[in-house]
């Protein structure tokens, strides 16, 4: 018998919805995939600590820990304390370096596990950051911290550094202090004001071009510290024309959870392998995993055609859960992994479970079991109707 619930509809009535209910594509045995890719992964909240939510963190240790495990076993590599961690919304600095110690612990017991860690400045009180100095401190402190414990650095966009700034040159001296002391080539992380608000302009312009050529400065002066540059801008052309022009050997490792899949696949053009095709380095591929990795296989394989027939049903649901307001995208990859049952509950860090309506998940949920998501389909059903319920849905 069919699987069947009711959901709300954009119109704001309710209707029974039958699932598909066919399995998540599993990659084949001991493929290596032919792109790097990392899922920035998820935070699982402790929903027993006592504690009020929006002030204090508290993280379930063992849940967290075994979903990068999850990750590491699909072949995926891990960006760690991101956005997608909640890193400046719920994830403060000590927690989040006590998750990258801990993840780097759990990547010793896979061969060829990788790791990337955010590094940033979020530690700082904005209001007592007055120049770009202060900022430079601040990146050094996260840095130093993060190798050492051996870990490969994220320079992630800083916040404060988008205040401070007053002109390009002020990221030129940033970037080029930072670079300058890398144990490792690190990987640039340019993250667009649908994703954070606080850093519109980055780069120190709102012309997306004039800060593209910014941040190509900054890394043409340290190609030998620069393994990649992350973008999340959701605009294709922008990323391409950005991975045409990096220096050789330098990655684009793409960001875009609406175009991933094309982007991925790449197009070939230029004279440097790296200039055509990206890399991954994506929040969706949390909530995607068995199907990104099946997708890298069968791409690793020869077989485009499959992994578009993999990762091309995917894509409407990434756009969902990263619509506008895109910053909260975070409360759908943790629905995701609620309704797979990686997590026995719906419940975030800062209570971010509240930032998406109940027509939102409902949606999720048609789209999630299109793209055959759905790993546990019993389960999800009967998850669903306890979050309906709760709602005051029944049936």
């Amino acid at each position: 018998m069919a699987l069947s619930l009711t959901l709300p509809t954009s119109g704001g009535t309710l209707a029974p919805y039958a699932l598909r209910g066919i399995a998540p594509a599993r990659p084949d045995a001991g493929v290596k995939f032919n792109r790097i890719a990392y899922s920035a992964a998820h935070v699982v909240a402790d929903p027993l600590a006592a504690i009020d939510p929006w002030l204090q963190c508290a993280v379930d240790w063992d849940t967290t820990i075994a979903y990068r495990r999850h990750l590491f076993s699909l072949g995926l590599g891990v960006a760690e304390a991101m956005d997608t961690a909640q890193r400046g919304m719920g994830l403060d600095w000590p927690t989040s370096l006590e998750l990258i110690r801990r993840s780097l612990d759990a990547a010793k017991d896979v061969p060829g596990a990788l790791v990337a860690s955010g590094c940033g400045t979020d530690h700082l009180n904005i209001d007592d950051v007055k120049s770009v100095d202060d900022v430079i401190r601040g990146y050094e402190e996260q840095m130093a911290a993060i190798e050492k414990l051996g870990g490969k650095l994220i320079v992630m966009a800083s916040r404060a550094l988008a205040r401070v700034a007053k002109s390009p040159a002020d990221y030129e001296r940033v970037y080029d202090r930072i670079l300058s002391q890398a144990k490792q080539p690190v990987v640039l992380h340019w993250l667009g004001d649908m994703f954070d608000p606080a850093l519109a302009g980055y780069w120190g312009t709102k012309d997306v071009d004039a800060a593209m050529g910014t941040a190509l400065g900054i890394i043409a002066a340290h190609p030998d510290k620069v393994d990649g540059i992350k973008i999340s801008l959701l605009d294709k052309d922008k990323e391409i024309a950005m991975r045409r022009r990096l220096p050789p050997g330098v990655r684009m490792y793409t960001g875009d959870d609406f175009n991933y899949a094309e982007l991925i696949a790449g197009d070939g053009f230029g004279s440097e392998p790296t200039h055509g095709k990206s890399d991954a380095l994506l929040g969706i591929f949390d909530a995607i995993a068995p199907a990104a990795s099946a997708a890298l296989g069968a791409l690793a394989q020869g077989n485009e055609k499959k992994f578009h027939d993999i990762l091309g049903p995917t894509v409407p649901l990434s756009r969902h859960i990263f619509a506008a307001p895109t910053r909260f995208y975070k409360t759908g990859v943790v629905f995701m992994a609620w309704l797979n049952g990686h997590q026995k509950h719906f419940t975030m860090v800062g209570g971010q479970q509240s930032t998406r309506s109940l027509q939102h998940f409902a949606e999720l949920f048609r789209l999630a079991d299109a793209a055959n998501l759905l790993e546990q389909p019993e389960l999800a059903v009967r998850r669903m109707k306890t979050l309906l319920a709760l709602h005051g849905v029944e049936g």
